[in-house]
This record gives structure tokens, C-alpha cells and sequence, in this order.
């Protein structure tokens, strides 16, 4: 079976009644599995992770846009994630029997589709069409509040769709990408400052682990602080790395770790690391476990 992920990031993570319509959009769709779906109050903001064949997956998270654009305004969105519109960020993700350049393919069509809407959409990663998009944050850079006088500039031109600003909807980030991680790590402190240092510390572009992207966010609704993380190669720096790391800086400060959480879903591969590093066992493989075996039995 060729299976392709999509892994779409919706402003929208607490009206209740607005998410549920948008799950059972992607519902109704065949050929398509929602294997994930989280939503968050602080970041305002939900991830849905849907694997199919490749264009039941794009038909699917085209319908759940039209669903997200209809039903969310922008001009009302105010939470702790960046963000550029009501449908962010839509990364198609190769999984099995698909190669990038066919990932590349689905997101540009995707794309264009959205264009004809109306919608300003900028493609990233694999999937940029210019140098200088391939980075989400460089692309996300002044946000929603900054997107109207951002299309104003030739050198932002959407690669598809007008580069007029609609208020209600903004603009989208799509892209075809390798398999990401997000994972968030919860201090016991209020000091947002603190969050925002140690992410500092921890992000590449600021000198910290190569391909970890990272911000402090303020919980407010647990009354704590977050370091919240991508790390866009887990091969090169997993997840014990930036724990560890984390938890070394946090503790000079007498502040303890509230626990940690990873958002939609990882490969095996990441759990394997995580296990060879906190077992010190380096020879540990997903093959070890049973369930595993009986998958490839069967």
C-alpha cells in the first residue's frame, strides 16, 4: 500500500464545536485514516495527522480546509503559537511505497488549488520554489498581524493565489517535508523569560542543536511555562539530547520539569533512541518487541 501523511496545523484550539465539525469533515472521507488529532487552548491550535494513498489524502485535507476557512476568523485568533492563517502550515510527508518527489508533486497541486480560492499560499522545504522559502519560520516571520504589509512586497509574492491580505482567512504554508517531531517540554515556573532563554539556547539558528526549532510559550490555563520544540531531523538531535539538556539548564535555577509531551505521531525509530539512550542499551531495537514481530508475521 502507498501511504502518504499530512499533518495539517488549524488555528482553532478551543472552540469545541468548530474542531468537532472539522474531525468529522476528515471522517467522512475513504481512503483516508485520521490516525491523530490534538488541540491546545494556550497555542490555540489543533494538529491532525491523516495517512492515506496519496490523493484520497489530498482531496481530504483540501475539503477540511474549506471547512477550517468557513469556520474560523482570524481577526479573532489571539494564542501562543505563530501562525500566518486559519489553516497554517500543511506538510505532506512520504511514509511507504512514496518518494519525495511525489510528496513535492501533491503539495504544489494542493497549492495551486488553494490559490484558485483565493488564498495567499508560500511552499516550503521540499517543496519550495524559491531558496530563500525553504525555512517555516523565515517564511512565518511577523505572523498573521504582519501578513498585510508583508504581500505588499514584490519579494513576497505568493507562490500561488493573490497577494492581496483577506482578514478572515490570511494566507497558508504548504509543504512536503521528512518526518518531523514535535515535542514540548513543561517547567514548574510562570517566568516566561526563562522558557524563552532556554529555547533560545536550544534552537539552531541561535547557535543551539542542529535541526531543533524552539520558543517559550506561557500556559497560561496550567499555570506553567513551555519550551515547545520541532526537531526536523530526529537522526541528528533526538529527544534525550534537548531533554537533557532542558533539564541541566532548568535545574541551575532550582526549577523543576513538569513532565513532557509529543505532539501527533513519531517513527518507531524515535522511540528506539529514546530507549538505547535512558536504558544505555545502544544494540536496543524496535525488532526486540513483540507486538513488532508479530506485525511482520502476520
Amino acid at each position: 500500500m502507498r501511504l502518504l501523511e499530512c499533518v495539517p496545523n488549524i488555528s482553532e484550539g478551543r472552540d469545541q464545536g468548530k474542531i468537532a465539525l472539522m474531525v468529522e469533515d476528515v471522517k467522512k472521507h475513504r481512503g483516508v485514516r485520521l490516525f491523530d488529532f490534538s488541540s491546545d487552548e494556550d497555542h490555540h491550535r489543533s494538529v491532525f495527522t491523516l495517512i492515506g494513498e496519496p490523493e484520497a489524502i489530498k482531496d481530504a485535507v483540501f475539503s477540511l480546509t474549506m471547512k477550517a476557512i468557513d469556520l474560523i476568523d482570524m481577526r479573532e485568533h489571539r494564542g501562543g503559537h505563530p501562525r500566518l492563517g486559519a489553516i497554517d502550515v500543511v506538510p505532506f510527508v512520504p511514509i511507504q511505497g512514496v518518494e519525495m518527489e511525489e510528496a513535492v508533486r501533491i503539495a504544489h497541486e494542493f497549492g495551486k488549488g488553494l490559490g484558485k480560492r483565493g488564498i495567499p499560499v508560500f511552499f516550503y522545504e521540499e517543496a519550495a520554489v524559491q531558496p530563500e522559502r525553504k525555512d517555516l519560520p523565515t517564511i512565518r516571520k511577523g505572523e498573521y498581524e504582519g501578513l498585510e504589509e508583508k504581500l505588499k512586497d514584490p519579494k513576497w509574492k505568493p507562490d500561488e493565489g493573490p497577494n492581496s491580505f483577506n482578514p478572515k482567512w490570511g494566507a497558508t504554508v504548504v509543504g512536503a517535508r521528512f518526518p518531523l517531531v514535535a515535542y514540548n517540554v513543561n517547567l514548574k515556573t510562570k517566568d516566561l523569560s526563562f522558557a524563552k532563554e532556554i529555547a533560545k539556547k536550544v534552537r539552531f539558528k541561535d547557535g543551539g542543536f542542529p535541526h531543533v526549532r524552539a520558543m517559550g510559550i506561557d500556559l497560561k490555563e496550567k499555570g506553567m511555562v513551555q519550551v515547545s520544540m520541532n526537531l526536523t531531523n530526529y537522526r541528528v538531535t533526538n529527544i534525550p539530547t534537548v531533554y537533557e539538556f532542558i533539564k541541566e539548564e532548568a535545574l541551575k535555577r532550582g526549577i523543576e520539569i513538569e513532565g513532557s509531551e509529543i505532539v501527533g505521531l513519531v517513527p518507531m525509530e524515535v522511540l528506539e533512541g529514546v530507549t538505547q539512550a535512558y536504558l544505555r542499551y545502544p544494540k536496543f531495537s524496535i525488532r526486540q518487541v513483540i507486538e513488532q514481530r508479530i506485525l511482520e508475521f502476520v
